[in-house]
């Protein structure tokens, strides 16, 4: 008999499922503190009611990773508990602002399946949303994990691999924020003048500052998330597995990438949707993390001339100065340093 709190296997998920995930959970102004004191956010419109307020929001809204985070946990239990690693998101999208006070929940549908040749794990494909307490939609995204299998004598699925999008066009982005009235946006405050058309592509950011993983810090990031993957927890079985110890959540990598673009970026201030990410290299406690961006693109959102879209391509380094950006080498793999690579649609006054 299955073991609910076993979580599933590559065996137990089928095409077309739909899973209610356990917990909804409302988002307070203590998550925000805690998640401050984890990451250090700075963006103005996040951090004060009276500047978000100013340009049209009812109060500061709940920084958009702290809202992919949650979401991400309540399916974690579901999807993947007993992951070998989360390979990849399309068509990931912020939907719609999140306060103070908004219960947020979680459902997925199966959408795609794969038993790899080894026959002792496969690939499931799911796509999530994640629902304020009236039912709207605030994300949804599509993910794809790698997860074992409990019987090695299961049968195969039939394959089947969803046709995604390879990245978010700029007109389904703008109309997820309330509308903005950017003239009384205080560049002072928000600490940097630039703007939408000061960025060029192609133009490279170095975001200058690192920031070292703490043990309990990642573990206490990954439970205020109710992020309940092992191999983020428990070094008992860690221990004797591949890496010998605990691997660091890699959302962890993505906030702490996300919140150095501060320096360079301050007036990014919404991140829009995520065209792809790869968790390139694992992290463990000790790396000290830095960050640097690059302009790929810029867009001008449908019937908005307050805001305009940046897409821009955040790596994540390790242990090395992030102003020698490096990245990708010309044989197309990554340096050894990488352990992130972030491509993503970031909004920003014009």
């Amino acid at each position: 008999m299955k073991n609910p709190a076993a979580g599933n296997f590559f065996e137990d998920f089928e095409l077309g499922q739909t899973i209610v995930h356990a917990t909804p959970r409302t988002v307070t102004t203590g998550d925000v503190s805690t998640f401050t004191a984890l990451y250090g956010p700075r963006f103005a419109v996040q951090s004060s009611d009276k500047f978000a307020q100013d340009i049209g929001y009812p109060v500061a809204p709940i920084p958009d990773d702290l809202v992919f985070h949650i979401v991400i946990g309540k399916t974690v239990p579901d999807v993947s508990r007993n992951a070998i690693a989360n390979l990849g998101y399309a068509e990931f999208r912020f939907l719609k602002p999140v306060y103070p006070g908004d219960t947020l929940a979680a459902t997925s549908e199966v959408i795609g399946i794969k038993q790899n040749s080894s026959g002792k794990n496969g690939v499931v494909y799911v796509r999530t949303t994640g629902t304020n307490q009236a039912g709207e939609p605030a994300l949804q995204f599509a993910r794809w994990v790698m997860v074992n299998k409990r019987n090695l004598d299961a049968p195969a699925p039939e394959t089947v691999i969803p046709d995604l999008d390879d990245h978010v066009t700029p007109d389904t982005i703008g109309g997820a924020l309330p509308s903005l009235d950017m003239n009384h946006y205080d560049f002072d405050l928000a600490g940097s003048p630039l703007r939408w058309d000061d960025f060029e592509i192609g133009q490279k950011i170095n975001h200058f500052d690192g920031q070292t993983i703490e043990e309990a810090e990642h573990q206490m990031a990954t439970r205020l998330f109710q992020n309940t993957a092992r191999v983020h927890f428990n070094q008992h079985i860690e221990g004797q597995g591949r890496f010998g110890r605990r691997l660091v959540y890699g959302g962890h990598i993505i906030s702490i990438a996300r919140n150095l673009q501060f320096n360079g970026l301050s007036n990014a201030f919404h991140w829009a949707a995520l065209n792809g990410a790869a968790h390139v290299a694992p992290s463990f406690a000790g790396d000290t993390i830095y960050a640097w961006s690059e302009i790929l693109d810029k867009a001008e959102l449908d019937g908005r001339d307050d805001i305009g879209a940046l897409r821009v391509r955040l790596f994540g380094v390790k242990d090395c100065d992030p102003a020698d950006f490096p990245g990708v080498k010309e044989d197309g793999k990554y340096e050894d340093s990488v352990v992130l690579d972030f491509d993503c649609w970031l909004v920003m006054p014009r």
